[in-house]
């Protein structure tokens, strides 16, 4: 048994608008995200499946085009390949679940995510 306490996880500021946490295990990475009001993830692709549970704020998915806006308790899939951007409508912490690793994460290859607005 392996346990993660997230307050012994450094927060990784990505940007003045967005932070995470990230665990790695041998097939995924879960990461918890802080997300300021205004914070946008611009569009992107990747090969992992994603799960997205929103813990606290609203933030805006859009998926191929297609928006929805997520509160508290709300769960999203993204499908591998899909091009989706993400956008703070109020500050906002999320649950990020990652299958396969994110080894582009653990390699600082995210570029996309340390844009600031």
């Amino acid at each position: 048994m392996i346990l993660h306490d997230w307050s012994q996880i450094a927060e990784e500021p990505l940007n003045p608008l967005i932070s995470r946490q990230a665990i790695h295990t041998e097939r995924m990475t879960v990461a918890r995200i802080r997300l300021k009001q205004g914070a946008v993830v611009p569009e992107h692709h990747h090969m992992h499946e994603q799960v997205t549970m929103v813990v606290e704020g609203r933030i805006r998915f859009t998926i191929a085009g297609e928006s929805r806006v997520l509160g508290p308790g709300e769960v999203l899939q993204v499908t591998p390949g899909a091009p989706h951007s993400v956008e703070a409508l109020a500050d906002s912490l999320a649950v990020d679940l990652f299958s396969p690793v994110r080894e582009d994460w653990i390699r600082g290859d995210d570029a996309y995510l340390r844009a600031s607005r």
